[in-house]
């Protein structure tokens, strides 16, 4: 099925910039998680969609600073492990501070591109949390789904354009997308190169249609 993100038509001609988010986010690091702050109700229900079990092994795709490796653990028990993937060095250093801090040995962190980061094994679920460029990239989605196990869970949240009356949603979206992604290609609708490699996701949205959550299951291979 992943070979479906790569075959997709239609790759993005004005997609995510890596430079410039590298760029965006060795600005943000120091204080990201007090932006983030806000949105934690998000991540909350985000990482419920997943439906962990304990010994679950769950890739955290675009961990930041590891904000969602605590309900994730909570999720999986002391024998599941997470595999964070970040590609910003001042990011996931956050990250490696927040693991030594809390002792958790159960977590590796990768700094590599999510396209072509070196994902051990196969895991059941995969957590996509405000990660719009990663979403909008095939070849990255394509490396997490021949990761993933037949059957496993996948979540995708974050911003997007609202429609209709929800129009001052949207006037609420373009700085904050302005913010934190490099391109806007694919806002109205974030998830749909996901579903193309995954298989139907059933999206739920928020704040007036600003916010989405959209979740499923890797289909069948073949």
């Amino acid at each position: 099925m992943w070979r479906a993100c790569l075959n997709k038509p239609g790759k993005p001609r004005n997609g995510p910039d890596r430079n410039a988010a590298l760029a965006q986010y060795r600005r943000r690091a120091d204080f990201y998680d007090r932006e983030l702050a806000l949105f934690e109700p998000v991540r909350h229900k985000a990482i419920s969609r997943l439906a962990l079990e304990h010994g679950d092994v769950v890739l955290d795709v675009g961990c930041g600073t590891g904000l969602s490796l605590e309900l994730v653990r909570q999720g999986i028990g002391a024998k599941g492990r997470i595999i964070g993937i970040e590609q910003s060095p001042e990011m996931i250093e956050k990250a490696r501070e927040r693991v030594v801090q809390d002792h958790r040995s159960h977590v590796t962190l990768l700094c590599s591109p999510v396209e072509t980061a070196d994902i051990p094994g196969l895991a059941d679920a995969a957590l996509f949390h405000f990660t719009h460029d990663i979403l909008r990239r095939p070849e990255a989605l394509a490396n997490v789904i021949r990761h993933l196990k037949p059957g496993a869970r996948v979540v995708a949240s974050g911003l997007k354009w609202a429609r209709g009356w929800g129009l001052p949603a949207s006037l609420l979206v373009l700085p904050a997308a302005l913010h934190s992604v490099t391109s806007l290609e694919g806002l109205r609708k974030p998830w749909s190169r996901l579903a193309a490699c995954a298989g139907p996701l059933d999206v739920e949205t928020m704040l007036f249609g600003g916010i989405y959550i959209a979740s499923g299951r890797v289909a069948e291979r073949g």
